[in-house]
């Protein structure tokens, strides 16, 4: 008798843990066909719904994928612990150009780089809601997540899109209760405000050379370089939320370089744990964490 409740439990804990995955076209932008991959768990029932994290994977608006071995183990994660998980394809403007995206890159061209990858998070964000039902969304629970250069187009997405999308009649019904940056940054701070700020999640180092943690420039480009960009990180952010008394998840890492932009597995349980208290249970929280450089 044992031994078959025992083999029971296994069964019953293998199955909580599993998920699908299916594969949807969002947009089909030129010669780009534009996918998500979206994670559910397996037993999730008919009419229920969850909190979903929309995933932007970084790489310089050159590389990367929505499904590196990174980001499937996040996806993974986030089904295992009752959320849908999508993560997304966008253009990768900046693949192929003889400039790339540091201070070769004029300025003009990274504002264009960033401007198509909001329109891309928008578009993808819009796909989710509008096929809610059958993806078992909690519309009013969707989270904006990205590393690095995905970071600063959630950024721009949920804060800056009137700064970046023309005519933004499209993605009136769009509003994120979350946001979680890894190693992110923004053009302008001040575009949040009491209205829009959503709780947030912000991990940097002090010393990252590509994406600033303060008010310096993109890629430590010098004032006389064509990729001269102001851009303000996540201690500029974390001020700007601290001012307007908003819920954020600030881990510093000082002396850390632009590594911290790796997803920080270790770290997830607090994450969604931070994200919980602040969307479901509407808690205002304000944690600031500090880890050296080993």
């Amino acid at each position: 008798m044992k031994v078959v409740i025992k083999f029971i439990i296994i069964i019953i804990s293998f199955t909580a843990f599993s998920q699908s995955v299916s594969t949807h076209t969002y947009a089909i932008k030129n010669n780009d066909s534009l996918k998500l991959d979206v994670y559910t768990p397996y037993n999730i029932k008919d009419n229920s719904t969850l909190p979903v994290v929309i995933w932007m994977h970084g790489g310089g608006f050159s590389k990367g994928s929505r499904d590196g071995k990174d980001e499937q183990q996040l996806m993974k994660y986030l089904a295992k612990n009752k959320f849908i998980g999508v993560s997304i394809s966008y253009r990768l403007s900046r693949k192929g150009t003889k400039t790339g995206f540091g201070c070769q890159c004029s300025k003009q061209d990274k504002l264009f780089t960033f401007a198509k990858a909001v329109e891309d998070f928008l578009d993808a964000t819009n796909y989710i809601i509008q096929n809610g039902d059958s993806l078992h969304i909690n519309s009013k629970k969707i989270i904006a997540g990205g590393s690095s250069s995905g970071a600063e187009s959630v950024l721009s997405a949920v804060y800056m899109r009137d700064y970046f999308i023309e005519d933004t009649t499209n993605y009136d019904d769009i509003k994120y209760a979350g946001l979680i940056s890894f190693a992110g940054a923004m053009v302008d701070e001040n575009y949040i405000t009491k209205e829009n700020a959503v709780p947030t999640v912000l991990f940097h180092g002090t010393k990252d050379n590509l994406v600033p943690y303060s008010k310096a420039p993109h890629h430590s480009c010098k004032f006389d370089e064509t990729g001269y960009l102001i851009l303000n990180g996540s201690g500029v952010i974390f001020t700007m939320l601290e001012k307007l008394n908003k819920s954020y998840y600030l881990f510093r890492v000082e002396g850390g370089r632009h590594e911290v932009a790796s997803i920080p597995f270790s770290e997830l349980d607090n994450i969604l744990q931070f994200i919980n208290n602040t969307i479901t249970y509407k808690k205002v929280i304000q944690t600031k964490r500090l880890e050296f450089k080993q």
